[in-house]
């Protein structure tokens, strides 16, 4: 059995801090290496290695958390925890292993320590050289909603297709649908390439739920989407590299 992972958990609330603490020790694979209010003192503890995941709050009066996240180099993955929705995206832009929103459930935590430890386990070799920098995309995005401060957290793999309206694009996924100010375009050159592909002006698809391709076609969620002329053929040299890859 590998050892538990050592945290660092860093909020300047001291309750705050405590919980963190109470819920790292429930957690079988984690361990508690210091939890402290000042991000001095864990600035320290990083450029030390002394930690293997951070839990950071945002908000601390000495230095914020996105201040840290900029000065201390070489660290460890990151969950940050923060009681404000705006920070969201800040969070995304970092790829971040995770983002609790304060309040958060234990249940809620160890989806995020979980996530942390694959990444951590996965792929050591591909570990972060600096804090927030990560070598692979990370697995899920923040998307601004239909009113100010509103952000949905979206794992990539239950995105099923995304379509373009105007100036807004709408998110269809396993069990929810979420319209956003955004372009398509936009989208298209930051989704990973390997899974989300564009095959129509309208459409990009998550290849992960295509079921069926028919002539210029494809059926995902029980829905026809058509295959645009100008994007068939690299649509089709996508399918033909999965069906070498199934074939090896």
């Amino acid at each position: 059995m590998s050892h538990p992972l050592p945290c660092l958990a860093v909020d300047d609330e001291p309750h705050a801090l405590e919980l963190l603490a109470l819920y790292i020790e429930k957690t079988p694979f984690l361990e508690l290496a210091k939890a402290t209010t000042s991000p001095l003192e864990a600035l320290d503890w990083l450029q030390r290695g002394k930690a293997s995941l951070l839990f950071l709050d945002i908000q601390m009066d000495e230095l914020t958390g996105i201040q840290l996240l900029d000065i201390a180099g070489k660290a460890c993955p990151v969950i940050l925890t923060t009681a404000y929705s705006e920070y969201a995206l800040k969070g995304y832009e970092y790829q971040v292993a995770d983002y609790l929103l304060k309040p958060f459930s234990f249940e809620r935590f160890l989806k995020a320590a979980s996530r942390a430890r694959r990444q951590i386990t996965a792929k050591p070799a591909e570990l972060p050289s600096a804090v927030g920098i990560s070598a692979s995309p990370p697995a899920f995005l923040f998307v601004k909603g239909d009113a100010k401060n509103r952000y949905h957290r979206l794992h990539l793999d239950e995105i099923c297709y995304i379509e373009s309206l105007r100036n807004y694009v709408r998110y269809i996924c396993e069990d929810k649908k979420v319209v956003s100010l955004q372009s398509l375009k936009t989208l298209e050159d930051n989704l990973p390439a390997e899974q989300f592909v564009r095959i129509h002006k309208s459409y990009i698809v998550n290849l992960r739920h295509v079921s069926r391709v028919e002539g210029h076609s494809v059926l995902l969620q029980e829905k026809r989407l058509p295959v645009g002329s100008s994007y068939r053929r690299r649509f089709y040299e996508l399918i033909e590299q999965h069906l070498q890859g199934g074939e090896k």
